[in-house]
């Protein structure tokens, strides 16, 4: 059995070996997937859209593109980073197409074209903008404490 996948020793349900570390390698990707599988389901459905033309290009553009930046963060160096907008984009395509066995859904190649397009300015975004990637890099915990240490430096204007 190989090393990773053995559960040595376990008792009561709790991880003993390198399974843990496996188990913690694979919980990065725990968002990408669930977007994912989101995506997934919602293009198989009758979904509830606003009637406003082009407001759907925009959710194509945001979502892919928020997936792109999701899996650009997973481990690929900014020289790989073509390879999450690559994959990306063949689940945009994978989208369009599934859609074409769903009545009342169609294959629309602007819908592609926007989840590419959100892949690519997002991965972008995240690779080339240091101060982003680090705004998106930090814990809420650390945000949190920042706005708490400077609202105890401003007085408190009600008194």
């Amino acid at each position: 059995m190989p090393q990773g996948l053995a559960c040595r020793g376990a008792r009561g349900g709790e991880f003993v070996g390198s399974t843990v570390t496996s188990l913690r390698s694979l919980l990065p990707w725990f968002w990408p997937l669930a977007l994912a599988t989101t995506i997934f389901f919602a293009s198989g459905g009758e979904v509830a859209s606003p009637d406003i033309i082009g407001i759907d290009k925009a959710a194509h553009f945001g979502l892919f593109g928020l997936l792109a930046m999701l899996v650009v963060r997973n481990g690929f160096p900014p020289r790989r980073a073509w390879v999450a907008v690559a994959l990306v984009s063949l689940f945009g395509l994978t989208d369009e197409w599934h859609q074409s066995f769903t009545p009342g859904r169609y294959v629309e190649i602007a819908d592609w074209v926007a989840d590419t397009l959100g892949a690519i300015v997002a991965v972008t975004v995240y690779v080339r903008w240091p101060r982003v990637r680090g705004w998106l890099e930090t814990p809420l915990r650390v945000r949190q404490r920042r706005i708490e240490k400077t609202a105890a430096l401003v007085p408190n204007q009600s008194a």
